[in-house]
Formats: C-alpha cells, sequence, structure tokens
C-alpha cells in the first residue's frame, strides 16, 4: 500500500535526517591542489555539482545525494573529489559499480588521479585471485586501504571496514533489489553519492519527493556534439555501409545483440557483410580471462567491431569508439537503450546510433513510444528527460519495493504522487490540507471532440495535462499549443479550457462547488482553504445588491450576462475577487 511503501521511505530517510553522521572539514591546501589537478575546465553544472556535495559532507547530517548527468560529463570527477574530502580526513571509500569491466575503469581513473598521493586504492572484483581478494578484505578491515572498487561483492558478509565515511554508487539502478536493500541499511550511517546518466523513475521521484537530494549535469564538455541517431530494419547494405565508415575515420563499433544463443549467429553474418573487419565477441557467459582479454583488445584498439551483450551497457569509457548498432532495440527498457547509444560520442568526434527494429507496425506501443523518446532527445544531456519520460511510460514503480516497472498508470501518476506525500505528511505527524478539486457545474458541453483530436492516446494525454493545470498561464500556453497542432479549437473544447480556468479560480478562492445557470452563479466554500473566511462578508456587504449569502452556506451572486462565454469570463472575473477577499 501508499502508506507502507511511504512508512518505509519515510523510516530510513527520518534515521539518516536523526543520525548524527561525520562532518567533514572544510578544503584544506591538499584538496585544493587535487582540485588543480584536474586536466579539463569545470563545467557549471559541475561545479555546482561539487559544491553540493562538498556542502552535504560538511553537514553532520549523512549525505544522500544523486548525481544525475550524461555519460562523459564529469560525474567521476566529482565521486573523486569527494573520495579525497574522505581519504583526507581518515576515513575510507568503497565505489560500487555494477559490472567487472566497469570496476576495473574505475580502478585505473582513480589510481591515476590519487597517484601523486599517498592513498592505497584496491579493485575487488572476480578478476582478482581468491588469494588477493582475501589480503584485501583484511588490508580494509585494519584501514590500510583507503579506497576499494568493487561490484556487489563489496556487499557480501565477510567484508568490513575500520572506518567506512563514504559510499559512491555507479549506476545505481543495475543493482538488484537484494543488493539495494543491504546498501539501504548502509545509508544511514555514512555519506552515499550515487551516480547515474539516466536516473530510473524509483530514484528520480524519490528525488522529486524532496526526499533524496539531487544533483544534474547537463552542461557538456567543450566540443562534445550530440549523437546522430537512426532507426532502421535489419538491412545488411546500410550495416556494412556503416561499419565501414567507421572504420575509415579510424573509430570502432559497438554492435549491441542481446541474446547469448544467437550471438555467434550474428557475428558470423556481420563478418560476410564486412569480411574485413576484425571482429570480438563479449557476453557475461565468457570465461573472466576470455572477457578480460576481449575487452582488452577492444580498448587498445586491435578489434574494429565488438558484438556484445549489454555487458556494454555501464560505464566503460572508450573515447574512440563512435558508432553503436543496436540490434532488436525495441526490447530494452529507455534507461537501457539511452546507456547503450551513451557509451559513444565520448571524444569531440561526430556519434551514430543505430536503432535496429523489426517493422513498426509490428512494434507493441509501449516499444514505439519508447524508441520515439529516445530519437526525440538526442541532445545532448538528455539522460533526465529520458527518465522523466520512462516515468510516464512505465510509472513509478514501488518507491521502495521490488518492483521497478510499476504501471502506477493504474492510479495515474499525479496521484500516486499526490497520495504518496500526503502519507508523508501524515507520518511526518504534519496536518495534511487535501488540495482542493472544485466541482464545476455549466450549462455546457465540455469535451475534447474525436474528430479534433483523433488518436486517442493523444487525447487521453491532453486530459491528463489538463487536470494537472494550478496556474492560468498554463491553460493559455496550451491553447496556443492545441491551436497550433490541431488548427482552430472546437466550442466544446474552448468550454472545456474555460472550465479549467474556472477550477482553478475556484480552488484559489477557496470554492469546494460551483454552479452556474444564466441569471446566477452560486458558490460553496471550504473554509480550511483559505486564510480569512470572513472576508467573505466584506464581499457581501460591497455589493448587497448582487451578494446574498443562504442558509445552507452558500453564496449567491446574480449575473449580468446572456451568452454563455460571456458568463463565464464574468464567473472568472467573480472569482479573482472572491479570492482576494478571503485570502488577505
Amino acid at each position: 500500500s501508499v502508506e507502507k511503501i511511504a512508512g518505509d521511505l519515510l523510516d530510513l530517510y527520518a534515521q539518516r535526517k536523526v543520525q548524527k553522521g561525520y562532518a567533514y572539514s572544510a578544503p584544506d591546501s591538499y584538496y585544493k591542489d587535487f582540485e588543480a589537478g584536474f586536466p579539463y575546465e569545470e563545467t557549471t553544472d559541475q561545479l555546482n555539482a561539487i559544491a553540493d556535495v562538498q556542502s552535504d559532507m560538511e553537514s553532520p547530517v549523512p549525505m544522500d545525494r544523486l548525481i544525475c548527468g550524461d555519460v562523459g560529463y564529469g560525474k567521476t570527477e566529482v565521486a573523486l573529489r569527494a573520495a579525497f574530502k574522505a581519504v583526507n580526513d581518515g576515513k575510507q571509500v568503497a565505489v560500487l559499480v555494477p559490472t567487472t569491466l566497469l570496476a576495473e575503469q574505475h580502478f585505473r581513473t582513480f589510481t591515476e588521479r590519487f597517484e601523486r598521493y599517498p592513498v592505497v586504492i584496491e579493485s575487488l572484483s572476480r578478476f582478482r585471485s581468491r588469494k588477493k581478494q582475501k589480503q584485501i578484505v583484511s588490508e580494509m578491515q585494519n584501514g590500510r586501504v583507503d579506497i576499494v572498487i568493487g561490484t556487489h561483492r563489496l556487499l557480501q558478509k565477510d567484508i568490513a571496514f575500520k572506518e567506512l565515511g563514504l559510499i559512491i554508487i555507479d549506476e545505481e539502478q543495475r543493482f538488484g533489489v537484494r543488493h539495494k536493500e543491504k546498501l539501504k541499511s548502509m545509508r544511514t550511517m555514512v555519506d552515499v553519492l550515487s551516480m547515474t546518466a539516466t536516473p530510473i523513475p524509483r530514484t528520480l521521484h524519490l528525488s522529486m519527493l524532496g526526499v533524496r537530494d539531487i544533483s544534474v549535469i547537463t552542461t557538456p564538455p567543450e566540443l562534445r556534439q550530440p549523437i546522430i541517431s537512426y532507426i532502421s530494419e535489419f538491412d545488411p547494405a546500410v550495416l556494412a555501409e556503416s561499419v565501414r565508415n567507421e572504420i575509415s575515420r579510424g573509430g570502432q563499433i559497438f554492435f549491441v545483440h542481446n541474446n547469448i544463443n544467437t550471438i555467434w549467429n550474428i557475428s558470423r553474418r556481420l563478418k560476410e557483410m564486412v569480411p574485413e573487419v576484425r571482429l570480438g565477441v563479449a557476453h557475461g557467459r565468457l570465461a573472466e580471462d576470455e572477457l578480460e582479454e576481449v575487452m582488452y583488445q577492444f580498448i587498445n584498439r586491435e578489434i574494429d567491431l565488438l558484438v556484445s551483450t549489454t555487458i556494454v551497457e555501464s560505464g566503460l569509457d572508450i573515447p574512440n569508439a563512435n558508432t553503436m548498432i543496436i540490434n532488436r532495440a525495441d526490447r530494452m527498457g529507455l534507461a537501457q537503450l539511452y546507456q547503450l547509444r551513451g557509451r559513444v560520442g565520448r571524444a569531440d568526434t561526430q556519434a551514430y546510433a543505430y536503432l535496429i527494429v523489426p517493422k513498426e507496425a509490428a512494434l507493441p506501443k509501449d516499444a514505439q513510444k519508447r524508441l520515439k523518446v529516445v530519437m526525440e532527445h538526442s541532445d545532448l544531456g538528455a539522460g533526465f528527460q529520458i527518465a522523466l519520460n520512462d516515468l510516464k511510460i512505465r510509472g513509478g514503480g514501488a518507491a521502495l519495493g521490488v518492483s521497478q516497472s510499476g504501471h502506477i498508470a493504474a492510479v495515474g501518476y499525479d496521484m500516486f504522487l499526490k497520495l504518496m506525500e500526503e502519507a508523508v505528511s501524515r507520518l511526518k505527524g504534519e496536518p495534511v490540507v487535501e488540495q482542493l478539486e472544485p466541482e464545476i457545474n455549466i450549462p455546457v458541453s465540455v469535451y475534447i471532440p474525436e474528430a479534433y483530436i483523433q488518436d486517442i492516446d493523444q487525447r487521453l494525454s491532453a486530459y491528463r495535462r489538463l487536470a494537472r493545470m494550478r496556474e492560468l498561464k498554463e491553460v493559455a500556453d496550451f491553447r496556443a499549443e492545441l491551436a497550433d497542432r490541431y488548427g482552430d479549437l472546437p466550442d466544446e473544447a474552448v468550454n472545456l479550457l474555460l472550465k479549467i480556468m474556472l477550477r482553478i479560480l475556484a480552488a484559489k478562492a477557496g470554492v469546494k462547488r460551483l454552479d452556474l445557470i444564466t441569471e446566477m452563479m452560486s458558490l460553496a466554500f471550504s473554509e480550511m482553504h483559505q486564510k480569512n473566511p470572513h472576508g467573505i462578508l466584506d464581499l457581501i456587504e460591497s455589493d448587497p445588491e448582487r451578494f446574498r449569502f443562504t442558509p445552507e452556506q452558500t453564496l449567491q451572486v446574480r449575473m449580468t450576462k446572456t451568452s454563455i462565454n460571456a458568463l463565464m469570463n464574468q464567473a472568472k472575473k467573480i472569482l479573482m475577487d472572491v479570492a482576494t477577499y478571503v485570502n488577505n
């Protein structure tokens, strides 16, 4: 239930607010020296994110911040500085990543960035022998390791730290529910910094609820260009040409085929199509050393075309790979598609992504929507928009629980958020003043005719948007948008927009019900939604001929207009007057 979800959520976050964590010291000369070692110019958003993290760490409340920024936009530098800050104060840092390959890459990045400092960094993943793992675990316990980078191996029972101060989680959405539960219990005690290129809906809507802090990095590094995306059927000529084009400019290609059983067949087909290509295959069932060898060859440009399952998805940084071909893109989730596409275009070279799908008619509605969103957001810094769209297509998922794909559409996303906010307020002991949803009765037809917006999804989307509106300007903008997309509005749609305006004004005036007939309008009030309910008496005194209070506690207003449009505009003006009197 919503109450249960909100309760769990609140327990966790209340514990964090109540528990005193460690307040890190302000930046000293060592930290400033480390900052100066960053070889690039920081972007504005990056500087803001770094400042957010600094201020969180210097506060005694444990940090729980999500850094959302596109692939290659400098999230790692934010994490590196946080790690330095922690180690500089004598704390240990755990960096948690979803894949072994990513652990190796972060290990290299951290080692290079910290090479001038006496900081011990280790990597704990299946690429380390049992003996070496045992040694690292023991050194973590006695405090000899400052920073450890690892996969979910870091969440196993034998892992303990002498003085853990900071957990950095890269691509948090890739961890399973059990791992997240374990993380959740660690969260109340230490600072947590999560990073993602596409926040999954749950983390995003927790940030929107104000439960987690979020920093968004949308400014691209200089010279970065948007990825050009194409949707195509499986066409050997197109694929061969895209591979040859990339090789001819000295680049490399990812070909993502997310089915281990047929990955070798597809590799053979590609080799037949482009015989000269140096091709490698990577998937999760390869032996560790084989997988490492293939990836190593790709990173060192000994392979031109890497055919792989979605193991390439998380964070691998291969600036020379600038073409991505995703086979059966219709079978992947939005975040997954976006992450995959973000593997290319890390340098200043123009990157291309080809989404290979069967004929569009065969695609289910959700798949079509997902592909449309990816195509629409080829602009730089679009990860945040992608997650917002994912939230709408899938629903938010249980805010804490196991199910991630929630189809909260069952109650509607906005209704879910509203219920969630109310439940959180109740559990906090705050008074819950339910949002006023006035009932508006007017003597005309109000709807969007099918002939005006023929597509049912678009029509429903229009109704949903109208239901969410809380300001008159939103309605005016929406009217202009409708006219631009579908032509002049029919009377029924104009009336609907006027009714929405009346609803917005009624809510501001604390009116719970409005009935409009030709000569008369009657208003029933909700006093709890008015700052000064007695102000209504001043309004009546200002024009007793026109305003009359009935024994049923409704205000009756004599109307002077006759045409329905003029009547509704007069009603708008009266509601504005009422709002002025009852809110002063």
